[in-house]
C-alpha cells in the first residue's frame, strides 16, 4: 500500500480524512461539536476570525469584504441564546466569495442556508436574532473546540470534521 504525498482538493470526496492521513503531523483536529447547515458540506480556505458575544455586527462588517475562498471562524462564546448567523449573512458571504463560515454559537434560517452553495457550520440553531451593539473583535487569535486558531492559518472542513493547519496543505 502506498501513501499519498499530496491531496487533490478538487477531486477528493473525503477532504478532512485525506488531510489527516497525508499530513498527520500538521493537521490539528477541532473537537467534533459542529453541525452542517450550508449548501456545501466540504470547504477549505485561509482563516479570518471574529470574536463576539450575541452581537453579530462585526460578522456583518467582515463578510462585506470581497474575498476569494477564505473561511470565517466566529467565536460566539458558545452562546445558545442568539443566532449570530442566518440566511441574509449566508447570501452576503456567498456573494462576496467566502468559502465558508464556522460559528461557535448558533445560526438560524436553516432552510434558506441549505440552498446557498457555501459551507456553514454551527453548534446548533436558535430562532432569536443577534443584538446589534457594534461590539466584537476582527482577526484575533481564538480558542475554540480544543485548539488555538489564528488568522492566516488554514482550515479544512467536511462532514467528518474540521482540521486546522499553519499553512496550506494542498497542492
Amino acid at each position: 500500500m502506498t501513501v499519498a504525498t499530496s491531496i487533490d482538493i478538487a477531486n477528493t470526496k473525503t477532504l478532512v480524512s485525506d488531510v489527516v492521513d497525508v499530513y498527520p503531523d500538521s493537521a490539528r483536529l477541532l473537537d467534533n461539536i459542529f453541525k452542517d447547515f450550508g449548501g456545501r458540506r466540504s470547504f477549505h480556505g485561509k482563516i479570518q476570525t471574529v470574536k463576539c458575544f450575541e452581537d453579530n455586527s462585526k460578522i456583518w462588517e467582515i463578510l462585506q469584504q470581497k474575498i476569494t475562498g477564505d473561511v470565517l471562524l466566529v467565536d460566539g462564546g458558545g452562546s445558545l441564546k442568539h443566532a449570530l448567523f442566518g440566511g441574509n449573512l449566508a447570501k452576503l458571504a456567498y456573494d462576496n466569495g467566502w468559502a465558508g463560515v464556522i460559528i461557535n454559537g448558533c445560526t438560524r434560517d436553516v432552510a434558506e442556508q441549505r440552498d446557498i452553495p457555501i459551507g456553514i457550520k454551527a453548534l446548533t440553531t436558535c430562532p432569536r436574532r443577534a443584538i446589534k451593539r457594534d461590539q466584537g473583535e476582527i482577526n484575533v487569535t481564538l480558542n475554540i473546540a480544543g485548539q488555538k486558531i489564528s488568522p492566516g492559518q488554514y482550515i479544512y472542513a467536511d462532514e467528518d470534521g474540521i482540521v486546522i493547519a499553519d499553512k496550506a496543505l494542498h497542492t
